[in-house]
């Protein structure tokens, strides 16, 4: 195998992927509170929307009624924000993306911010609870918790083996250029 060649004989690079760390302000504990691509709060029902105050080091961002949002990584800004309509990041970018979910308001669209920024949550809806997920790993959150988001101090590293370069990756997956048109 190519990839196994290149990398026994020392041929890649090393990239570091930033990561979310995640403090739960309440009751709620998860074992491993990173992730690598994304938090996201969502509703627990079917029913209703909730509301999601964001604050942006400690500035109010915006008072989102939706069925939930995402904050993205770049590594992130390419799986489940990408699917709701959120930009690409480049991985080396050093930013967060924000991404309501389905929210009322249809002038409401995703925020990008420096990840130095801390980013505040703070739910609130019918019922007890709402869904904090951290990419694959969910916990159910009381509305009197508040979530505290921040880069990592820590970082994934990851390897790049030649020729592999994010914009060749992002054309093929995304079929850019198939239309011969473009």
């Amino acid at each position: 195998n190519d990839a196994l060649n290149d990398i026994f004989n020392n041929r890649y690079s090393i990239i570091e992927r930033s990561l979310l760390e995640i403090e739960f302000c309440g009751n709620e504990t998860i074992d491993f509170n990173f992730a690598l691509n994304e938090l996201a709060v969502f509703k627990t029902d079917t029913s209703s929307m909730i509301n999601i105050s964001a604050r942006c080091d400690k500035q109010l961002l915006n008072n989102y009624w939706a069925d939930g949002l995402i904050v993205a990584t770049p590594t992130g800004s390419t799986a489940y924000s990408l699917s709701v309509g959120g930009p690409i990041l480049t991985p080396d970018s050093e930013n967060f993306v924000i991404t309501p979910l389905a929210p009322h308001n249809l002038t409401i669209r995703p925020v990008v911010v420096p990840d130095t920024y801390e980013i505040e949550l703070k739910v609130d809806g019918r019922g007890t609870h709402f869904l904090a997920s951290l990419d694959y790993r969910a916990v159910a959150v009381e509305f009197t918790s508040r979530l505290k988001i921040r880069k990592a101090k820590v970082t994934l590293k990851t390897l790049q083996l030649p020729d592999q370069f994010f914009f060749n990756t992002l054309r093929n997956k995304l079929m850019w250029g198939v239309d011969k048109r473009n």
